[in-house]
């Protein structure tokens, strides 16, 4: 069987190629492992604790970032829009409240106006707001899309631009722990880009979740006849004379002239055994716990939309020393995004950083005892974070790194991929290109409008220019 193009992975990247080549009347195969679509971004169900039916839960939406109002032009989200010929209001987006940075001592507060952030600084770095001034003008300047450059330490950046360290470690806080491939660091292009979509853009939440955003791409999948084929693993990637001619899945030579991989750059090296490079695999991963209270948190209590928690005055952004680290946290409430709306149950979720190796080696009781132990520390930060919060939960549930490899096939769970990024998505095997991750884009915006770059550059050439 032929077709135009072969898409590896269901996932945000992989979906958005598939649409725009699409677009171009190509015909287009995505393939994925898994029985839905989503990849990172996907979603699970649990019975309902003691009141029967389904509940349904997102794996990774915390926040999508890169908010824009509607009519907004010129931003990464409107050109998403544009290219895919989607509507805002489909999105249906709920924009947060403000988010906090929170380290001893300190809270930096940041919503979708940048202002908030600036003022923030101002009043508790004031000796460091020139400084700061400085790194927007930077920032600002740099073109991040440059799919020419090098590695640039951001801290190495920090350091010549702030004078104070607590400054510097707050904002690489949040920017690190969602999107770094990194330990400890961040390639200043990928700095700049995830300044952008926190700091000057902001968080909004879809009305229904991740489902929203993958519903909208399978049913324009469906509208311009693409295929989508679930529960079938690509194999083997065909290269004859150092060219990608197809891919073997679900025991199938399938052919086509290019090949897009959305699974990561380790994990499509090794479906591609004459591809001369082992990208190193990330080593970033992490542990969420998922709590279900019986009512939602009163504003009162805590307003904010997500919590950076850090009780260091360092960030230590690397794998967890002892299966899980509890210094630092990523606290999200989901009601709180805009409107306000108080009823029904309450939903809080916690990200720790991992270690991979360790959980691994678990056996299954020792697994489900240490899950457990994850969800007790979260469940004290909860309430450490909530005055008056004394409640149990209806409901918890902890998704380890196994979980996440299991589901997405990413080697050792790892979440931000290969810290060896491929920015104009070439590998050495010709017509065979990365997406997504590990092509350089950050986020859920980043990895659709990654999957829509390299569709456009590498399949579709002059006809994406003519037909914008």
């Amino acid at each position: 069987m032929t077709y135009d193009a072969i898409v590896i992975g269901a996932g945000m990247s992989g979906l958005a190629a598939g649409i725009r080549l699409a677009m171009f009347d190509k015909r287009v195969l995505i393939i994925e492992k898994h029985s839905i679509p989503g990849g990172l971004n996907s979603y699970y169900q649990r019975r309902n604790f003691d009141r029967g039916g389904i509940r349904q839960f997102d794996v990774g939406l915390h926040a999508l970032t890169n908010f824009i109002k509607k009519g907004e032009k010129g931003k990464p989200f409107s050109k998403l829009l544009k290219q895919l010929r989607l509507s805002y209001d489909d999105f249906k987006l709920c924009p947060q409240s403000y988010s906090a940075i929170r380290f001893p001592g300190t809270e930096l507060r940041f919503s979708n106006d940048f202002e908030l952030l600036r003022s923030e600084i101002s009043a508790k770095f004031p000796q460091d707001i020139d400084g700061f001034n400085l790194l927007v003008e930077k920032v600002r300047a740099f073109n991040e899309l440059d799919l020419s450059l090098g590695y640039t330490s951001s801290r190495e950046v920090l350091r010549g631009i702030l004078k104070d360290e607590l400054l510097a470690e707050m904002l690489l806080c949040p920017l690190l722990i969602y999107g770094s491939a990194w330990e400890d660091d961040m390639d200043f292009a990928q700095f700049v880009i995830m300044f952008k979509s926190l700091y000057f853009e902001g968080f909004s939440r879809p009305e229904g979740g991740v489902r929203t955003i993958l519903g909208l791409l399978m049913t324009k999948l469906q509208e311009l006849g693409a295929e989508v084929r679930f529960k079938t693993t690509v194999s083997e990637i065909l290269v004859k004379n150092g060219e990608a001619v197809g891919v073997v899945a679900g025991g199938e030579e399938i052919r086509a002239p290019v090949v897009f991989s959305s699974i990561g750059f380790p994990e499509t090296a090794v479906l591609a055994p004459s591809l001369d490079a082992r990208p190193r695999v990330g080593a970033m991963t992490f542990l969420e716990s998922i709590f279900v209270f019986d009512r939602k948190i009163p504003l009162s209590s805590n307003e904010a939309t997500i919590v950076f928690s850090n009780n260091s005055q360092t960030y230590a952004y690397r794998p967890a020393q002892n299966y899980f680290d509890a210094v630092s946290a990523v606290v999200c409430f989901p009601d709180n995004y805009e409107p306000h709306v108080r009823d029904g149950e309450g939903t809080v979720r916690v990200t720790y950083m991992a270690n991979y190796q360790q959980w691994k080696e678990l056996e299954r009781s020792r697994y489900l005892e240490m899950k457990e132990k994850v969800g007790e520390s979260a469940l004290a930060l909860v309430k450490s974070l909530v005055p008056g919060l004394a409640e149990k939960p209806l409901f918890t549930d902890v998704f380890s790194p196994l979980t996440i490899e299991r589901y997405t096939g990413h080697f050792n769970g790892t979440v931000y991929g290969s810290t060896d990024k491929t920015r104009d998505g070439r590998t050495p095997v010709k017509n065979l290109f990365v997406i997504g991750t590990d092509q350089g884009f950050l986020g859920i915006v980043g990895a659709m409008l990654s999957g829509i770059s390299m569709a456009n550059l590498h399949g579709l050439m002059g006809e994406a220019k003519q037909g914008q």
